[in-house]
């Protein structure tokens, strides 16, 4: 225990400074105005998994942690799709989630938002549109307004597809 507790001392805080910190507390300012112009004050995202790796959820909790923290610029994510403004879909639509994803579209309340986050929601990615098991694409089962394109985008390019549909 304390020959780990000696090299813990030793090493010390090994972290790492992140270059675009500026470029995202700016865009994160533009998007707390335009989320106070238009949705007063707050705006409550529902995010779907619709089929991917994982990835793209990995960066969508990044931008909801203490470091990017989204929810401090008004936006919160929310169980019910009934309740939300915005709705996050990542990966590939596949023939399981197909249903359920329009089902939760049309149980958002009117205007709709829709983020396609990551390449496979946009285009199948990786998985291939001519997969048995995928149905398509995001856009093929519901209307997008924004797609983030990376595998998988980074937390500052999910913030700046949150900007971009916001001021639609």
């Amino acid at each position: 225990m304390l020959t780990i507790l000696r090299s813990i001392f030793r090493t010390g805080c090994k972290t790492e400074t992140l270059a675009e910190s500026t470029a995202i507390e700016s865009g994160a300012q533009l998007l707390e105005a335009a989320i106070r112009k238009h949705f007063n004050s707050s705006l409550a995202i529902r995010q779907v998994d619709a089929g991917s790796c994982n990835g793209c959820e990995l960066e969508i909790h990044a931008v909801n942690n203490c470091y990017y923290d989204l929810e401090r610029f008004g936006c919160h994510f929310v169980a019910s799709p009934r309740h939300a403004d915005m709705l996050l879909v990542t990966g590939p639509v596949t023939r399981n989630m197909e249903t359920a994803l329009r089902m939760t579209y049309d149980a958002m309340p009117a205007p709709k938002l829709v983020v396609a986050v990551g390449d496979c929601a946009a285009s199948c990615g990786v998985f291939g549109r001519d997969n048995y098991a995928i149905a398509g694409a995001v856009s093929d089962i519901i209307p997008v307004n924004i797609t983030v394109h990376g595998c998988p985008p980074t937390p500052g390019d999910i913030i700046q597809g949150i900007l971009q549909a916001v001021e639609g």
